[in-house]
């Protein structure tokens, strides 16, 4: 077991920091380590302990449930930054709903926890990032490079039919996304790349 997963353990008693959801004899919620995206870098704690239905509707904005939500009414009132911002983004995706509006309205945050908590909040057109056939690309896809690409401040050539495993979205450009081109770290075209099967 690593280190932060013991302590995230430790630190939770061993639940959800978020719906308070824990392993049973019946039910396994399959808590994992969530790194909190948009963290600032001098920032030392940045993960929370997540049940899986947590972690699949934090990474998926469709799949999100709202009454599965009612629980941060408990866990808005953690000490743990971490915890405070993805409930305030997750009450803040919701607040179209009514009900999260006074909950933030009564969260208390300290002033550079809640500037975290707002800069990993989308407001605006949302950006969508779709490959040369028009497919959405998500955060952990596969893509396979189309034509050879020089890439910029080196002399590395992405070639024609390489893949790109486990690609990351740049958050503020439709066009762009990330990955690694053998071991460097690359920012792609979208234009310039197919979306793959993760087995491929």
């Amino acid at each position: 077991m690593s280190d932060l997963r013991k302590q995230l353990e430790d630190r939770s008693g061993n639940i959800c920091e978020l719906c308070a959801a824990a392993d049973t004899l019946e039910t396994k919620v399959n808590l994992d380590i969530y790194e909190v995206p948009d963290s600032p870098k001098n920032v030392k704690d940045t993960a929370i302990l997540a049940c899986e239905t947590c972690r699949t509707q934090l990474e998926d904005p469709e799949k999100v449930d709202s009454n599965h939500w009612r629980a941060l009414n408990d866990s808005m009132w953690s000490p743990v930054p971490a915890v405070q911002v993805v409930v305030y983004r997750m009450l803040d995706q919701l607040r179209g709903e009514g009900w999260p509006v006074d909950l933030i309205e009564m969260m208390y945050m300290e002033e550079d926890t809640k500037q975290w908590a707002e800069d990993g909040i989308q407001r605006g057109p949302q950006i969508i990032h779709k490959d040369v056939n028009g497919n959405i690309l998500q955060r952990g896809d596969s893509v396979v490079i189309i034509k050879d690409l020089d890439v910029k401040g080196s002399s590395l050539v992405a070639k024609r039919g390489t893949p790109v495993r486990n690609i990351s979205l740049v958050r503020d450009n439709a066009n762009q996304i990330e990955g690694r081109v053998g071991p460097t770290q690359v920012v792609l075209l979208t234009q310039f790349v197919k979306k793959t099967s993760k087995e491929e």
